[in-house]
Parts: structure tokens; C-alpha cells; sequence
């Protein structure tokens, strides 16, 4: 891009975790001359800079006020993603799956010149046995078990074919590990543990033991910093894939400590048994699917990131995870229907 020039940029899902904390970001940025941010349901927030437009992409019929938003856009950032109903894989489909071909098609019949896809972790095929860092050239198709890894590879897939036809669009695709904030909190609360679940559980003196399951580590990072990599991303010419994961990877010892608490060893299967049952009672709305994902995720190398995007980030893994228990427990959230602070629990 060239310096002197400012960018209008689109962001669907613009009042979920990263959206809001993207949009922010993009206010802030001398570089960007206005943001419009897409959602289901307009937010109450008011930012410098920045509009907001009701657009549910899982809807029929509304390409046309979809080609309208995108017209004249220098880049469009694809963050709109259902988690649930889980017991419902159709609706979710129908958003995260079909929302995104309309957006595709949208961006394409505009020839915007930068699309940036909000993937994920999830959507690596399960990692080597040994255990060592896969880089962005890893496969991406996904674990089949659960709707959420089968819908960001198929997405993935969608992404291929965009390239193929669209050479003059630069595509980045991110691929994150588990990102928390403060201001997120309540919503992955209700996401992962259901309504119902008492936030001020979530103390170190309240959890004196861990489950050790075989498998179980993961990367997170705040939402903050990847925001920054998608910031960067935006304005350098970069395209493919960017891993993006603090250290250090969260293993059962990392959490141990984090709450205070004693490793126990459990058979993976008795935890998956638990969360079956309580998931087909609708008492938890984590399908045991995604649990069996979890425990399948590759451990991601970051060094592209850091090196292209010049990005590193400013917290580490365990202190974002500190922001969402914190978060947690004190009911946090954001002026946007996703991010409700509590609500329940």
C-alpha cells in the first residue's frame, strides 16, 4: 500500500472477541480513514472512525446489500463465526460455511484487493507424533469429529479455490491459538460452560486439582495481540498463513500452577464420558467432539509471523489466561450483544 494512502475496511463479526478489539485497533490507525463494522445486531459502541451495518451472512437474499458494504472497500476482514447451537451442526453450517462463500463472492465481484480470514488452530489436521511445532505448510483439514474443525477446513478450502480464480486480491489467512481478554470472558463462559456456571468458581482456592489428560496442551495468546498481527497484516504485502501463539505452550502443568492446584491423572475417556452426558442433557453446550479435537491440535511455529509481520507478542500465554479468569469472575464483557458482560453464571 502506498504511505500516502488511507484504507476503508470492512470487518464481519465486528463485536465478537477480535472484532471489537480489531476495530478499536483500526481507529486508532493513522493509516485507516474509516471502518465499517458488520453484525448481526448493531452494538452501542462509538468509536472514531467507525460504522456499523446489520448483515447476518447465513441469510438468504441479502447479497445484494452484502455487495453494497464491500463496493468500495480497500480490505475486508472475515472474522463472522457461530459456535453454537452445537446441537444444531445445519445453522452452523449455514452461517460459518454458506456466510462465507456469499462473503467470498462479494469480495471477489468488488475485486477488493485484501481479504483477511479470521482460521484457526483448528483447523490443522492433528500434528506429528512427536510432538514438534508444525509450520503454516502443515495440512489443513481439520479434525472430522467436530463441526467447528470441519468448517474452518472446508472454509479453507474455500479459500484455495478464491485464490485460484482471484489472483489480484492479496489473501492472509490467520491461524490463532486460543485467544482470551478480559472483555470476552463471560461470552466464552456461556460458549464452553454453559449459562449456568458461577464465574466466581473460577479461583485458584475453589480448584485444589486438574485433570492430567494424555495430550491435553494447547497455545493461547490476548486477543490484543493477535489484533496487532492483523493490523500488520492489513497494511504490509504479506499474503498465505500466519500462525499466531505466545509461549509458553499450556500444558496441565502451566495450569497447575496457574491455579494453584494438583495434577490428578484421569482417563481421557471417563472426561469425555462427563462431557457427553452433560452435553446431550443440554446442561454443557461444548460438544464432547470438539473435546476430542483438543486433545488433537498441533503445536504451531510462529517464527513467520514474527518475522514478516515483524510481530511479537506483548504478553505471554499464561497472563492471557490470567485476563479471561479474571474476566470470568468478575463478569466482564463489552457494549455488544456477543460480549455481555455475566449474563447468568
Amino acid at each position: 500500500m502506498n504511505p500516502s494512502e488511507r484504507m476503508r475496511v470492512v470487518v464481519t463479526g465486528a463485536t465478537g472477541n477480535v472484532g471489537t478489539s480489531l476495530v478499536r485497533a483500526l481507529a486508532r490507525e493513522p493509516r485507516v480513514a474509516s471502518v465499517l463494522g458488520l453484525a448481526r445486531r448493531r452494538p452501542g459502541l462509538t468509536l472514531e472512525k467507525t460504522e456499523w451495518a446489520e448483515v447476518d451472512l447465513s441469510l438468504d437474499g441479502d447479497e445484494a446489500r452484502l455487495a453494497q458494504y464491500v463496493a468500495d472497500a480497500d480490505a475486508v476482514v472475515h472474522l463472522a463465526w457461530r459456535f453454537q447451537p452445537t446441537h444444531d451442526p445445519v445453522t452452523t453450517w449455514r452461517s460459518n460455511v454458506l456466510g462465507s462463500v456469499r462473503l467470498f463472492e462479494a469480495v471477489g465481484a468488488a475485486r477488493v484487493p485484501v481479504l483477511v480470514y479470521g482460521s484457526s488452530v483448528g483447523a490443522y489436521s492433528p500434528g506429528p507424533g512427536n510432538g514438534a511445532p508444525v509450520s503454516e505448510s502443515w495440512p489443513t483439514h481439520g479434525w472430522p469429529g467436530a463441526a467447528y474443525t470441519r468448517e474452518k477446513a472446508y472454509v479453507e478450502r474455500l479459500l484455495d479455490t478464491f485464490e485460484r480464480d482471484h489472483p489480484t486480491t492479496r489473501v492472509v489467512r490467520m491461524r490463532p491459538g486460543f485467544m482470551f481478554k478480559e472483555e470476552s470472558a463471560s461470552e466464552q463462559r456461556r460458549i464452553f460452560a454453559g449459562r449456568w456456571l458461577p464465574g466466581q468458581l473460577f479461583r485458584p482456592e475453589l480448584i485444589p486439582l486438574v485433570p492430567e489428560l494424555a495430550g491435553l496442551r494447547f497455545q493461547a495468546l490476548h486477543t490484543d495481540d493477535a489484533v496487532e498481527a492483523y493490523r500488520s497484516a492489513l497494511l504490509r504485502e504479506v499474503r498465505g498463513a500466519f500462525n499466531l501463539a505466545a509461549d509458553p505452550v499450556v500444558d496441565v502443568g502451566t495450569l497447575a500452577a496457574l491455579l494453584d492446584a494438583r495434577p490428578v491423572k484421569v482417563p481421557a475417556a471417563a472426561v469425555r464420558g462427563v462431557l457427553s452426558a452433560a452435553w446431550r442433557m443440554r446442561v454443557a453446550p461444548a460438544s464432547p467432539d470438539l473435546f476430542d479435537a483438543v486433545l488433537r491440535l498441533p503445536v504451531m511455529a510462529t517464527e513467520r509471523a514474527r518475522r514478516e509481520l515483524e510481530w511479537t507478542p506483548s504478553r505471554s500465554s499464561v497472563e492471557a489466561l490470567e485476563a479471561f479468569l479474571r474476566g470470568v469472575r468478575a463478569g466482564g464483557g463489552d457494549a455488544t450483544d456477543p460480549l455481555t458482560g455475566r449474563r447468568f453464571g
